[in-house]
């Protein structure tokens, strides 16, 4: 699991993703901003702008920086009422290699897909795709806590970065 999402996978003309080496070579020079586009299966989109946006190297596990939110969907990757949800500062986490904080278990492992969990996670979007939002139950699916909860898997997710300079 850890070299498919530090390699990256998938299909560049639909749905895959980057590699995380590929992403911190996009983000370790000059500023970086970050867009995080949303749908709901009702047809409604949010979107999630961090004006701060990095990952650092495969040295550090890929741990996720970002700062400076503005939109429309909430902000489910620094401001939360629960610290061990900030996602903000986390190493990255798959099965078989276990960097979040929640301790006895992996998150990866409990709500099947990898993310920068911290105990666990505000926003996972590399969870199990349900084509019915509900499908996946309590915690499970493609959250973005912010703007649905977690009872509420997302019909579509992209992440865009951009240098700001």
């Amino acid at each position: 699991y850890w070299t498919d999402y530090e390699n990256g996978f998938g299909n560049l003309t639909g749905e895959f993703w980057l590699g995380l080496s590929k992403i911190h070579r996009l983000t370790k020079e000059g500023s970086n901003t970050l867009r995080v586009d949303l749908g709901d299966f009702e047809g409604n989109t949010r979107y999630a702008n961090y004006s701060t946006f990095n990952v650092s190297d495969g040295s550090t596990e890929y741990i996720l920086t970002v700062g400076g939110y503005s939109g429309t969907a909430g902000d489910s990757l620094i401001t939360t009422s629960n610290s061990g949800f900030i996602h903000n500062g986390m190493k990255f986490t798959t099965r078989g290699n276990d960097n979040d904080k929640k301790g006895g278990t992996n998150c990866a492992d409990e709500f099947n897909g990898a993310w920068w969990f911290n105990y666990c996670f505000q926003s996972h979007l590399n969870g199990p795709y349900y084509s019915n939002p509900a499908a996946g139950g309590n915690s499970n699916g493609i959250i973005w806590y912010d703007w649905k909860g977690y009872d509420y898997s997302l019909r579509f997710t992209e992440m865009k970065t951009r240098r700001n300079n």
